[in-house]
């Protein structure tokens, strides 16, 4: 997985509110991964750990992650806020 394909993945996640829906408390990284693939993108489950671990977060974007995957913030875009669609 690029980066490239990592950043397309979450632009396409802002601005389709049906993927949103799809994703919306899926906990599982293969389980997004998948749902990624389905969407033409190639994502792996590990690319995304390290993508996660890699990201600083905010007391508010853990907040709003508790329980899920907080699929809010992208590569390079870790001033972005979670918000419950």
């Amino acid at each position: 997985m690029s980066e490239e394909q990592l950043k397309a993945f979450w632009e396409a996640i802002q601005s389709d509110p049906a993927l949103q829906q799809k994703l919306k408390g899926v906990t599982d990284l293969d389980a997004v991964a998948e749902i990624a693939k389905e969407t033409g993108f190639m994502i792996s489950a590990e690319k995304l750990q390290a993508a996660q671990e890699t990201m600083r977060l905010s007391d508010e974007q853990l907040e709003s992650a508790a329980g899920g995957i907080c699929c809010c913030v992208g590569p390079g875009d870790r001033t972005a806020r979670c918000r419950d669609r």
